[in-house]
Formats: structure tokens, sequence, C-alpha cells
């Protein structure tokens, strides 16, 4: 049987005394947040914590006004516990979002364990195109951010620094996301480097450089021009690959 910690348990019990039998699912998943839709564990920074929060996932039959304000009243007793705000969808949402955050349920989906009341991912299907469209996007959308950070850095060896470590984490995120598109295990981050650097035939090691700095405070300006160009271009290499990934154009 999977373990799931007591501070788990009490949430669901505290769900089940407010949704009572409408509580169809309470799944718990991946700690690092990666895989949370946007937005969906922001505490608005009065909770942060050294440690990755534990992330859960409620299905109920219905969702009211009166539902949200009893989980709020209990959000901080569980922010102390270290969980994140759990994630809440009626049963008719869940079924309707798989299409619009194919990147984040197909990591639940692939990362999980119930806690109570049925499996909601037993039926679901994550359909490849949908994950791929959520790829590019992302890549897109990082390329945009890259390209508007390296203008707004002024030719500033340690703004283009603190660039290049800031967007770390998404960076390592987005390659997680395009293993995943390819079938190819995501686990370590480092594989996940390498395989993306094959699979885009990258000149160096930019790639890895990057997907290696999440969790790091800071680099050396030497270290960011250095990096930066690889990266870019690596990026570059990305959003061609999501394109086009599948037959897709």
């Amino acid at each position: 049987m999977t373990y799931v910690p007591d501070s788990v348990r009490a949430l669901e019990r505290d769900l089940r005394e407010i949704f009572g039998g409408r509580l169809q699912s309470v799944v718990a998943y991946g700690a690092s947040g990666r895989s949370a839709p946007a937005g969906a564990h922001d505490d608005g920074g009065a909770h942060r914590h050294a440690h990755p929060l534990a992330h859960t996932l409620a299905i109920t039959e219905t969702l009211t006004a009166d539902d949200l304000r009893a989980c709020a009243r209990r959000a901080t007793k569980w922010h102390e516990a270290g969980l994140a705000t759990p994630l809440l969808l009626a049963a008719h949402e869940f079924e309707n979002s798989l299409d619009a955050f194919p990147l984040e349920f197909g990591a639940i989906v692939a990362d999980h364990t119930v806690v109570s009341g049925r499996n909601p991912f037993d039926a679901a299907t994550i359909d490849a195109a949908d994950l791929r469209r959520a790829c590019e996007v992302q890549a897109r959308s990082h390329l945009l951010h890259l390209r508007q950070g390296y203008v707004e850095a002024h030719d500033n060896p340690d703004a283009l620094a603190v660039l290049i470590v800031d967007s770390a984490p998404a960076f390592a995120g987005l390659l997680h996301n395009v293993a995943r598109l390819q079938g190819v295990a995501a686990d370590d981050a480092a594989a996940v480097g390498r395989h993306v650097e094959r699979t885009l035939n990258a000149a160096d090691t930019s790639v890895s450089d990057v997907i290696g700095l999440a969790g790091v405070n800071e680099i050396s300006s030497a270290d960011a021009i250095r990096i930066f160009p690889g990266y870019l271009d690596a990026v570059e290499r990305l959003v061609k690959f999501a394109d086009g990934w599948g037959g897709s154009r």
C-alpha cells in the first residue's frame, strides 16, 4: 500500500466534513509544483516553505461559494502542515479540463496516489495533439521571455546572469514536458537535459548547463555570457521541434 502522510489524511477528513457525500476523490501527487496548473498553488507569498509542499486534487460532485469559504477557513492549518492549497474541481469541470491542461494533468496521471474515493484518472486520456500544442505554447512563451529579458538586460552581464538563473526552473519544466511528449521517462533532470541535447542536435552543453541551474542562486557574469547564446538557440530549436512534432504541420 502506498504511504500517505498524516497531513494529507487530515486534509481528506477536512474535505469530507466540508463536502460530505459530494466528495468523489482525493488524490495526492508530486510535490515539486511543476505539474500544477498556472497559479493553482500560488499562496500569494504568505506561506513560503523551505521544502516542497505536498499537493492534492479533490473532485467533488458540486462546488459552491460556501464550500470555498469553508476551505478558506482551514487553509492556514493546511499550509502550516506543509500542504499546498488543494486543487478543487467539480466533476464536470475535471472532465472538461484534460484538454486545457494536458501537461499538468498528464504529470498527475503519471505520478499520483488515490487517498480516497475512485481514481479519477482510470478512464482519463491525454490527447497527444493537446500535449504537443501545450509544449509549443510553453516553448514559445519561454522564447519570448528570454528575448525580452535579454533586451532589458542592456548588455549588462550581471543582469543576464539573473535572467538565466531565474528562468532555469521553467526551462527544466519545459524539457521534462518535451521528454514526456516523446514518451521518455523524465525523472532525472540531467538525463532529460542530455536527451533533449541529442534530440535538438545541440552543438554545445547549454541545455544541460541551464537545467543544472534549477535551485542555484547565482552564476558569474562570465558563465552567463558563455551560456546564453546556446540557451537561446536551444529554445528556438525547441519551438521548431514542438511545432513540427508528429507531423503536426
